[in-house]
């Protein structure tokens, strides 16, 4: 049987005093599109960071493929070669991950550390500049571009390293309604393919787009999963984990409350 392609188990992680994750554990299995759903503060890009092996639990364990993600297992160059080249980040925040002079050499630069051929290397980068559209951009330095510009070189330079994993953390945040599309057209079409996306988000009107199952953070606990539909249709779960908010008004004198989801700047009721 083979192993699941990461499997957590209580896995607890800490800024300092303060927890972040606490006894979570969840099994990804490979071609699995997941979305982590939760709130600002939920745990859940710290849990893309520990999935991608950038931060290590201070307690459970992260097996990646049967084997257990520790720093001494990253420090063999074979396997980090190996991880680097099947499992890619996109932050939230662009600037994170943008360093190089132009956003050429920022999306070459995973296919140059690892080696490929220069042949392969200009047409995968112009493929990912094309799908992104920032083809017009490729001189421009990152840190010139305008936010959402930042978010499309950084979606970029993650796809052209085509990784069996993309882990998405808010990837339609700071977007204009077009790219939002296009990452969501994306993320679509893998669906029954063998590569596996797990996508953090807050957005509640993308969910059954871009994920077969949803998971729900709240205070560093995956608090419930299961089918999308389902998920969201537990408006109790969701306003509990303040993914809606309760919108009180009154009928007859009498005070009513029931959950309020915004969604792409205009307001869905859901009753």
């Amino acid at each position: 049987m083979t192993a699941p392609l990461f499997d957590l188990r209580d896995v607890g992680y800490h800024y300092g005093s303060q927890a972040a994750l606490r006894d979570l554990s969840i099994t990804v299995h490979a071609g699995e599109r997941i979305v982590l759903l939760g709130a600002n503060g939920s745990g859940k890009s710290t849990l893309l960071r520990v999935l991608d092996a950038l931060y290590y639990p201070d307690a459970g364990s992260v097996r990646f493929c049967g084997r257990e993600l520790t720093e001494e297992l990253l420090l063999d160059d074979e396997f980090c070669f190996d991880f680097r080249r099947r499992v890619g980040l996109v932050f939230q925040n662009p600037d994170v991950q943008l360093f190089n002079p132009t956003v050429y050499e920022e999306i070459a630069f995973g296919p140059l550390q690892l080696r490929w051929p220069k042949e392969k290397i200009e047409e995968s980068v112009a493929r990912a500049m094309e799908f992104m559209q920032v083809e017009p951009l490729r001189s421009r330095p990152p840190y010139g571009l305008s936010g959402g510009e930042k978010k499309r070189v950084a979606i970029a330079s993650v796809l052209v390293m085509d990784p069996e994993v993309l882990l998405l953390d808010e990837p339609t945040s700071a977007l204009d309604p077009r790219s939002q599309s296009r990452i969501i057209d994306l993320i679509a079409a893998w669906k029954n393919s063998e590569r596996t996306v797990i996508t953090a988000t807050h957005q509640l009107d993308i969910v059954e787009e871009i994920a077969d199952r949803a998971h729900v953070l709240h205070e560093g606990r995956i608090v419930a999963g299961g089918a999308p539909r389902e998920v969201l249709a537990d408006l109790e779960l969701l306003d509990r984990c303040n993914l809606v908010h309760r919108h009180r008004h009154s009928h007859d004198g009498v005070e009513h409350s029931h959950p309020h989801q915004h969604t792409h700047g205009s307001h869905e009721h859901k009753h």
